[in-house]
C-alpha cells in the first residue's frame, strides 16, 4: 500500500479551482451568444443603400437624417467595442488566461465573471 492520499483514478487537483470548467463552458456559451447578437446588431446598423443619398428633391429634413446617421455611427462604435471585448474574452478562454485579471494576475471572482463575462479585470482594478 502506498502513502499516496489520492484516490485511485483521481487526480490531485480534483475539487480544486479547475471545477470552474463548467462555469467557463457556460460563460463561453454566453459569450458566443453575445458575439452573434452584437454582430447581428452591427449588421442591422449598416447603412441602407436607399437612405445613403440625400439627393431626393422631396426630402425636406436632411439634417434629421444626418443626426440619425451620426447616432447610428456612435451606436455602431459602442457595439464594435463590446464585440471586441467579447472576442478577446473568447481568445483568453482558448489560451487559458480567462478569469485572471490583466493587471495583477489574480483570479476574477465568479460572480463578477457571471455578471460581466467579457471583463478583463478583477473588481480592485476595474475602476
Amino acid at each position: 500500500m502506498t502513502d499516496d492520499p489520492t484516490p485511485t483514478g483521481a487526480t490531485p487537483d480534483e475539487g480544486s479551482p479547475d471545477d470552474g470548467s463548467a462555469l467557463f463552458e457556460r460563460l463561453r456559451s454566453d459569450l458566443e451568444g453575445d458575439r452573434a447578437q452584437l454582430g447581428g446588431q452591427l449588421e442591422d446598423l449598416a447603412p441602407d443603400e436607399s437612405t445613403v443619398g440625400f439627393d431626393d428633391e422631396g426630402f425636406a429634413d436632411s439634417g434629421q437624417v444626418a443626426a440619425e446617421v451620426g447616432e447610428a455611427r456612435t451606436l455602431a462604435a459602442q457595439l464594435k467595442e463590446q464585440l471586441d471585448d467579447v472576442e478577446s474574452a473568447l481568445r483568453r478562454l482558448d489560451d487559458g488566461t480567462y478569469g485572471s485579471c490583466e493587471v495583477c494576475g489574480q483570479p476574477i471572482g465568479e460572480s463578477r465573471l457571471e455578471a460581466m463575462p467579457a471583463t478583463r479585470w478583477c473588481i480592485e482594478h476595474a475602476g
